[in-house]
This record gives C-alpha cells, sequence and structure tokens, in this order.
C-alpha cells in the first residue's frame, strides 16, 4: 500500500514525469557494489565507475586467483586515489558451492530429452552425456524428481546458457538427469544448483579460510560477503574465523541465497552486520511468485533493524546490452522504494561490455525512484517499530532527521568513530545525505589503507546516504580548531566543492558530547 501513498503524495512528479530530476551531488543516494574482472580490471575504467557511482568494489573468489585479485585491487587503489574517493573492499566467498570444471574450455550443448549423468568421479571429461563434480554425496541427498539447475558464472536464467535438470534415478554415486531444455553450457566454470536441499559442505570452507587468511588479511578487507549463510552460526563461525586473524573490524554480510537462508532470516540478521538477497540462486529455490515477498519481507527487517540490505540481479540484460529492459528498470526502481540500501552488479560490471554504462544507468534509476521515495511512511513505521520509550541516541537521531526535513536542510553532519552513528541516522532514510566525520583512532595515518578509522569510514559507504570523511585530530589541533569546529569546517568546505552546499543552506549536526547525544541547526556562511 505504500505505493498508493506515494503517488498520492507526489502528484505533481507524477504530472511532470518527462521532466529531468535536477542534477544531484551524487548519482544517487543508494549506493552501487560492483564486482571487478576482466572488464572492470585497468586504473581507468575503475576511475570511470567510481566517477558513475560505484560505492563497493566486491572481489568474487569463485573465479581467477589471488594474484589476479591483487592486480585489481592495486588498480582500485591508485584509481581511488585518482578520484579521491574511499571505496571499501568486499571479499564474496565461494562456500558450499556445486562446481563442474570444464576441463577442456570447450562449449557443451545440453539438448533436450536427454540424459546427462553427474558424477563424482573427476577423472571423467566433461560433456553432453557426464559432468564431474567436487561432491561426492549428491546421490545421498537428491532423490527422484528434484530439481537441478547448471549455469556459467552467475544465474542469469536465460534458457540458452543455463540448463533446468531434473533427477531420474540414482546409482551409486551418480545421478542420472533428465533435460529440460536445450542450452549451450561455455566457459571453465559452471554452477550446479539443488533446489531446496541441503548441501552437507562447510558454508565457510577450507578454501574461503585460506583465502581470507592470506589475502583478505593482507589487504585488510572491509566487508565480507558470506555466500550461502544457511544460519546464525554460520555467522558466528565467520566471526570467531575473523577475530583470531586480527579482522575484528571487517564487518560480515550475510549472502541470503536459498531457503535454509529464509527459514533462519531473523536470527541471521541479528548476527550479521548487513544482508545480501542473492537473487540468483534464491530464484531458482523459489517459485517466481514467490521471490518478490521474499524480498519485500527481508528489506522491510532490514530496514527496521537498521542493518544495510543489498540485493542483486537486477539488469542482467546490460550484460550483452547498452539498455536494461523496462522491466528491469522498474525492478531497479521497485527496490529502491522498498527501501534497500544497495544494489549490486555481477556480471554486468565484471565480463559486460559495459560495465560504466551498468554503474551510471542503475544510478540514474534509483535517483529518479528516490525523488518519490516516500520517507513520511518510511519514518513513521521505523518509530513506531521501535516503540516508547525510545532508547536516548534512536530519539535523538531520529529527531536529527525530522528537523533536517523540517527545515529542509542540505545535508546532515555526524561525528564518529565506528560509524555507528551515520548508520543510526541514515536507517531514518533522511532524503538528504549523512556526511560523517570519521577521525581515525589515536596514532593512525587517516592516509593509510589499513589505519583505524579510515576502515571504519569506508564501511559507511554500503549504507544508503552515508557519505565518510576522514578527519584528523593533528590538523584541527594544528589549527587551533576543536574537533567539532575542524569536523563542520571540513564538511561545509567539502560540501562547497562538491556543490552540495551554498550560502545561508542549514547543516544539521549530530554529535554525541560526553554521555549526552545532541542535534544542532547551523547554517553556512556567505563567504
Amino acid at each position: 500500500m505504500q505505493g498508493a501513498n506515494m503517488l498520492l503524495d507526489e502528484p505533481l512528479r507524477l504530472a511532470s514525469v518527462l521532466t529531468p530530476v535536477k542534477p544531484k551531488v551524487f548519482p544517487s543516494l543508494t549506493k552501487i557494489v560492483g564486482t571487478l574482472g576482466p572488464k572492470s580490471h585497468s586504473v581507468e575504467v575503475i576511475e570511470e565507475c567510481l566517477v558513475a557511482g560505484m560505492s563497493v568494489a566486491r572481489f568474487d573468489f569463485s573465479w581467477m586467483d589471488a594474484t589476479y585479485h591483487q592486480e585489481t585491487l592495486d588498480n582500485l587503489r591508485k584509481a581511488a586515489q585518482n578520484v579521491k574517493k574511499l571505496c571499501p573492499v568486499m571479499l564474496d566467498t565461494v562456500g558450499p558451492e556445486i562446481q563442474v570444471h570444464n576441463s577442456t574450455g570447450g562449449p557443451i550443448e545440453l539438448k533436450a530429452g536427454n540424459h546427462v549423468m553427474i558424477t563424482p568421479d573427476l577423472s571423467k571429461t566433461p560433456s553432453a552425456e557426464i559432468l564431474p563434480i567436487k561432491f561426492g554425496d549428491l546421490a545421498k541427498v537428491v532423490k527422484k524428481g528434484d530439481t537441478l539447475f547448471i549455469g556459467q558464472y552467475l544465474f542469469t536464467g536465460s534458457e540458452t546458457t543455463s540448463s533446468w535438470l531434473e533427477i531420474v534415478e540414482t546409482s551409486g554415486e551418480n545421478v542420472n538427469c533428465l533435460v529440460n531444455n536445450t542450452a549451450t553450457l561455455s566457459g571453465p566454470l559452471f554452477t550446479l544448483h539443488v533446489s531446496k536441499v541441503h548441501i552437507s559442505l562447510p558454508t565457510l570452507s577450507e578454501y574461503d579460510k585460506e583465502v581470507i587468511s592470506t589475502w583478505g588479511l593482507r589487504n585488510r578487507v572491509d566487508i565480507i560477503s558470506l555466500s550461502h549463510t544457511r544460519s546464525a552460526d554460520d555467522v558466528r563461525e565467520l566471526k570467531t574465523f575473523l577475530q583470531s586473524h586480527d579482522l575484528r573490524d571487517t564487518q560480515i554480510y550475510a549472502k541470503v541465497e536459498n531457503t535454509e537462508g529464509l527459514d533462519h532470516f531473523d536470527e541471521i540478521l541479528q548476527e550479521a552486520d548487513g544482508i545480501i538477497i542473492s537473487r540468483g540462486d534464491l530464484g531458482i529455490d523459489l517459485p517466481p511468485e514467490d521471490v518478490f515477498i521474499s524480498q519485500k519481507t527481508a528489506i522491510q527487517k532490514c530496514n527496521l533493524a537498521g542493518k544495510s540490505v543489498i540485493i542483486t540481479r537486477v539488469v542482467d540484460s546490460m550484460i550483452d546490452n547498452l539498455r536494461p529492459t523496462r522491466a528491469e528498470a522498474t525492478d531497479v526502481a521497485n527496490a529502491v522504494l522498498d527501501g534497500t540500501d544497495g544494489i549490486l552488479l555481477g556480471a554486468e560490471t565484471v565480463r559486460g561490455p559495459y560495465p560504466v554504462d551498468a554503474v551510471s544507468t542503475v544510478g540514474r534509476i534509483c535517483a529518479e525512484a528516490e525523488s518519490v521515495y516516500n520517507h513520511s511512511a518510511h519514518f513513521k513505521k521505523i518509530v513506531r517499530h521501535i516503540g516508547e520509550p525510545m532508547p536516548h541516541e534512536e530519539s535523538v537521531a531520529s529527531s536529527a532527521v525530522r528537523t533536517a526535513i523540517k527545515v529542509k536542510a542540505a545535508a546532515i553532519l555526524v561525528f564518529t568513530f565506528s560509524g555507528r552513528a551515520a548508520r543510526l541516522v541514515a536507517k531514518y532514510r533522511p532524503p538528504m545525505p549523512v556526511l560523517a566525520v570519521v577521525f581515525p583512532r589515536k596514532d593512525s595515518d587517516p592516509t593509510e589503507w589499513r589505519s583505524y578509522g579510515t576502515t571504519q569510514a569506508r564501511q559507511c559507504f554500503s549504507v544508503r546516504g552515508a557519505y565518510p570523511l576522514m578527519g584528523s585530530t593533528e590538523e584541527a589541533e594544528t589549527g587551533g580548531l576543536t574537533k567539532e569546529e575542524y569536523g563542520i569546517k571540513l564538511a561545509v568546505n567539502y560540501g562547497r566543492s562538491v556543490g552540495m552546499l551554498k550560502p545561508f543552506d542549514r547543516l544539521i549536526i549530530f554529535e554525541k558530547i560526553g554521555d549526552s547525544s545532541v542535534v544542532k541547526i547551523i547554517e553556512c556562511d556567505a563567504s
């Protein structure tokens, strides 16, 4: 019903739909996660993606090795320095994924009506008759009539590059399947997904542990996307592993992509720092008509909890084309109206020929949706959920947003060390940016990629509307300023430099002073 309210609240916007939205300082408040790969590997392309609106860089370890990803990350750091923008690194684990390694490298054509054998015998050469997998218990956990799905890279749902298989019988360790649709499998790697069946492989695989303890530790990754999260125990296991490897500041985003994850969603949400709704695999486990309600429910729960939520698989057609379909554009907009914090691009930026266009197009769609987003309804929903009496910080954070809307402030300024205050304000979905001034821990160098404070600042980029600015206690002291005075000067100078603030604009300040949280209103001077 929120959509109906939106139309009633925004009749002028609907009537002037042909009038473009005014240019914004940021492409959109909704964040865009771009997966880096062959088509987005160079410094030049990454720079363009950052300028176009990419806020988070994702590294998918289900393909290519650590050496390749290190080259890409080094290029990201150069690009981020060149465009003077912070960008968090998200490491995506492989998890309990059943893979077919196409050792021949050639295309494999599966024809409807034919049979194909799935076998754990890795000595067999992949072909249209037999597909070897590195999992010996498949025949034990499936039964006649179960559905398998096999495709290249991430699931696109395309009937020409992926195939639905129906299990006919099991024979020893082998599984005989009927091919339901003709498809050509190409590339070095195919993924096999078993619908609604528990796979007895660990969520955090030994390979994942090795990658995290080497590449992840060396690069102090900001976020880990835990693929195929099935329970809160999965999140707790990863948290313990990170702490044992001196990565306690790394955030965990649970990637929910099967019915097991949905069944335990509430407990997963409580343990994780954020949620990624992976609609590729989820759309295989669920009937098509059930995907939308799962997405909307999950987003709403994340919004009420004040935790970031990101959805995947939005503009698959841009893997090959310059423009998304009308349905995809509407899908992105509806996700924004539902309350998503971010949109994740996978194959669109990894191997599609238009990575920069994919980022900028999704950003424009998000911006349009934000212009008619019902902030008032969302605000009231959060306040009702918190209830009375409200906790002190919730009360002041919500007051900051309410005040910013009432006085038509250009931005909200938040002082924070951990990023928590910025996330708390962003939870109430203000229609203006939240500038988070993050001060690094004492003795840290804010210019260093690994310093405490820089990590927390980068992590803010995964939250809708939050934009971090790195502060410096030393600079403040050298200039004879308090942290508050320095932070305001930093935010105002930045706002003016990017065209966000102009003379006499109002700025709302949310900060902690001692044990109290306060809200202030200041006006930018004319100079």
